[in-house]
């Protein structure tokens, strides 16, 4: 076996492992049709944001996830250039639909809250 295809399988590994953290998934899912700042992904989620920070970094790391700046707001997105899109777009259209996410966040007059 060449060692691009054993490089390969490990970065897919790698990928599964990241995206096998329930919060992180659900993370992708929310940004499957749109970015997201921070402090909306804690607001969603529930928790920290720190500890969202954190899940962001590593996808991040990763290269699934990018990260846009807009002033002192950071707002993410998939990385669609990444190598591993098409099999994590294909995973992630399997989960259930989050909009109602977003929807919750709008009747809160929480949505982009930052701009």
């Amino acid at each position: 076996m060449e060692q691009t295809h054993v490089d390969d399988i490990s970065i897919i590994a790698q990928t599964f492992k990241l995206l096998g953290d329930k919060t992180r998934l659900t993370i992708m899912k929310l940004l499957e049709h749109q970015e997201c700042c921070v402090c909306e992904l804690v607001e969603i989620i529930n928790t920290s944001q720190p500890a969202v920070s954190q899940h962001l970094r590593k996808l991040k790391d990763a290269g699934l996830v990018k990260e846009t700046r807009r002033g002192q707001w950071v707002f993410y997105s998939l990385n669609t250039e990444n190598k591993q899109y098409e099999m994590v777009e294909k995973l992630i259209q399997q989960l259930p639909s989050q909009d109602h996410e977003f929807t919750l966040l709008e009747n809160k007059g929480l949505r982009i809250i930052c701009n």
